[in-house]
């Protein structure tokens, strides 16, 4: 038979306070988008890991008796005009999004959160220099540049990920500006610069890391953004050079074939939208866990 103690025990468990990662978790798995998101991305790093069992050989070869034929068990994603196999050509391109993804995210965000934190940091001359430098690059429009960038340092992997990643760099300037601009002022930063903490040291150990709510899920969302982009210059050409299978190459190799094999275009098209959605949906989940004013 419980007892009033008992009773009060359990309530006390219930509703103890949550440490704050905690309770961003909690948050986010409440979130039924962004659990959904998190299981796509989960499965798309599943299918990563085994991609890494395919051989290119096996994507590359072709057998002419069985080209243009549709879905079937033996080819589920059915096969191109060369008779290669559609569908470990599309798992096999899952390595290059995903890549491109990460690769183009990290650099955007490491220099734009560099030079944002900098321009948020000192203000004045300095803001204003990287600033207009910012709006500079804003200003050209992002499949441009990425084709000029291409164009002049060659067509691989590696170029394509500096291209996308380029691109959006504007925005992480941006965001983290905005967000130190009220924190350089606060106690704790002018505590660390009067017991003489270098600027630098401030900037990274102090102002930066309660700035990266807004950076954590700007860089969530742009990873779907980085796909698309990547996506779109390979469909115009100017992504990774054939045979490799690029989700984006293989939708502009399909595009020939559109009335007689729809297939070869939608599958590779169908899995750029469902990671760019997890994402997306990933993203939102994370701003509404890490927003303070949501929470109760």
């Amino acid at each position: 038979m419980k007892t009033n103690t008992d009773d009060k025990l359990l309530a006390t468990k219930r509703y103890k306070k949550r440490s704050l990662f905690g309770e961003i978790i909690f948050r986010l798995f409440k979130n039924k988008g962004a659990t959904a998101g998190l299981i796509i991305i989960a499965v798309m790093l599943l299918v990563l890991l085994a991609s890494l069992s395919i051989s290119f050989e096996a994507i590359i070869d072709g057998d002419a008796r069985v080209r243009l034929n549709g879905p079937s068990l033996q080819y589920p994603f059915g096969t191109d005009h060369l008779g290669r196999n559609t569908f470990l050509r599309v798992i096999y391109g899952t390595r290059y999004s995903l890549a491109i993804g990460f690769g183009g995210s990290l650099i955007s965000a490491f220099f734009g959160v560099t030079l944002g934190a900098i321009a948020g940091y000192y203000g004045k001359t300095v803001e204003d220099i990287i600033m207009r430098m910012s709006e500079v690059l804003a200003s050209i429009p992002g499949m441009l540049l990425g084709m000029v960038i291409v164009t002049v340092i060659g067509q691989s992997l590696t170029n394509l990920i500096i291209a996308v990643g380029v691109t959006t760099i504007p925005v992480y300037i941006r965001i983290t500006r905005a967000t130190i601009l009220p924190i350089r002022n606060q106690e704790y930063v002018e505590a660390a610069r009067a017991i003489g903490l270098r600027n630098s040291r401030i900037i990274f150990r102090q102002v930066l890391p309660n700035a990266l709510s807004p950076i954590i899920v700007t860089y969530t969302i742009n990873f779907g953004v980085m796909i698309i982009v990547a996506a779109s210059l390979s469909y115009m050409g100017f992504g990774i050079p054939v045979p490799h299978p690029e989700w984006g190459a293989l939708v502009a190799d399909g595009r020939d074939f559109a009335r007689s094999a729809p297939y070869l275009m939608a599958f590779p098209g169908l899995f750029i939208m469902i990671v760019v959605l997890a994402f997306n949906l990933l993203g939102d989940g994370l701003r509404d866990a890490l927003d303070p004013k949501l929470k109760r």
